[in-house]
């Protein structure tokens, strides 16, 4: 496989330097991508990146997964407004462990190929350099002219920030090119990969090992995601949609892709899966014909779940979904944990109730009428019941003199009432 050419079909190539296409085709290479780790886990934010470096090992070469422990905690100008907090070196350590660990389900960390990802830290290289050294070895470089040409630099200057830009963040395109010349000299890496925000961080880096070594180094950069509303990929009300599933369940992550729109979809399938272009081909022609299938997206959120989760996650997050939106059983119902059953009904009107009432036993009318507002009145509650229009944890009521007790309880404390085909309501007993 091509680098260049499997990324570019797959629209994710915004900007590349001459000679990288060369530099590929003539040997294996090692390339960076950089990684903020401020957190302990990755958000799809930064999938994109994680599948450049997936096809680049893919393609026979060599990828390395930078965390930015040193530039992490300083914060980078391009597209930012304040910068970032510091981090403890325990934090730091804890955080690069927790993304290596989610980084292997896409790169090959452990085999013996001459290919094999590995993961470096810049605050390894960075911590015991000191002032002197970097403005004498790596400052005398770069003139502040060049740097301050970098349009991220320009946009802070021409107060598009409220409070500037400091000196902090003035150095960050000096610490990503020292990044570069380290990797340059002691992995012997000639590409950085980065979003199309990194462009200038990036040629800084190459500048850097031109001036210094008169060597030859590249950039390639994906451009940035968006939404087809224009809206910012990845963020929902609820924030990030995390890799971890303790910060986002295998179950909303699962939902957050099978419900993008068609326009989305198919771009995604390209950037996000490692589908071949006639699979995706095949998948939009089969969506054309019957959108309302949905099969692009279904696709989609498969791929993405198996691949950040597991196949049984996305088999549980598939047999949730269809509690809400299917017919599913009394028994999927049960063997939902807490926290996914509060993920699928998210959303839905809750009640609570006193949980001693329902344990001694609460007639079911009583419960759908006068304990909670389900029904506006015992005698609509009681004719739709025996119409067969109510259910109770999944399991159709007709018996109007029916009593929910403790076996009715999910996890002890919850209850699903649906009226009708489309009113869910969870009952909550506390």
């Amino acid at each position: 496989m091509d680098f260049v050419e499997e990324l570019s079909w797959r629209g994710m190539v915004h900007s590349i330097m001459p000679g990288t296409e060369e530099q590929l085709k003539k040997e294996m290479t090692t390339a960076y991508l950089g990684i903020d780790p401020t957190a302990d886990s990755l958000h799809i934010g930064h999938l994109c990146g994680v599948m450049m470096l997936r096809h680049f090992q893919r393609c026979g070469h060599k990828p390395l997964a930078l965390i930015g422990g040193a530039t992490g905690m300083i914060g980078d100008p391009s597209g930012k407004s304040l910068e970032r907090n510091l981090l403890d070196e325990e934090t730091l350590r804890h955080n690069q462990e927790a993304i290596k660990k989610q980084l292997a389900k896409f790169l090959d960390f452990e085999s013996d190929a001459p290919n094999k990802a590995e993961m470096v830290n810049n605050y390894d290289w960075t911590k015991n350099v000191s002032f002197l050294d970097f403005a004498r070895e790596i400052g005398k470089h770069i003139t502040v002219n060049y740097m301050m040409a970098k349009e991220s630099v320009k946009k802070r200057l021409n107060g598009e920030a409220r409070d500037g830009l400091s000196f902090t963040e003035f150095t960050y395109q000096l610490l990503q090119g020292f990044d570069y010349l380290t990797l340059y000299q002691d992995k012997g890496c000639r590409l950085q990969l980065g979003g199309s925000d990194q462009w200038g961080n990036i040629t800084t880096g190459t500048e850097l090992i031109r001036r210094k070594l008169g060597g030859e180094a590249y950039a390639l950069t994906c451009p940035l995601i968006t939404k087809a509303d224009g809206g910012k990929f990845g963020k929902t009300e609820s924030g990030n949609i995390w890799l971890d599933p303790a910060r986002t369940s295998p179950y909303k992550f699962y939902q957050f892709w099978v419900n993008v729109s068609d326009a989305d979809a198919e771009k995604y399938l390209k950037i996000f899966t490692s589908l071949s272009k006639e699979e995706i081909d095949a998948l939009v022609q089969e969506h054309a014909e019957d959108p309302g299938k949905r099969p692009m997206q279904k696709r989609l959120a498969k791929e993405v779940t198996c691949m950040v989760h597991s196949e049984k996650d996305y088999e549980a997050a598939v047999e949730a979904s269809a509690i809400l939106f299917g017919n599913n059983t009394a028994e999927a119902l049960r063997k939902l944990d807490e926290r996914t059953l509060l993920d699928v009904f998210d959303g839905v009107p809750t009640f609570e109730v006193s949980k001693a009432e329902i344990e001694a036993g609460v007639p079911l009318l009583e419960l759908v009428a006068s304990k909670t507002a389900i029904f506006p009145s015992k005698g609509e509650g009681r004719k739709m019941i025996q119409q067969g229009g109510v259910s109770v944890n999944k399991e159709k009521v007709t018996d109007p003199a029916a009593t929910i007790d403790a076996g009715a309880l999910l996890d002890g404390k919850y209850i699903h009432i649906q009226r009708g085909k489309k009113n869910h309501y969870l009952v909550i007993c506390v």
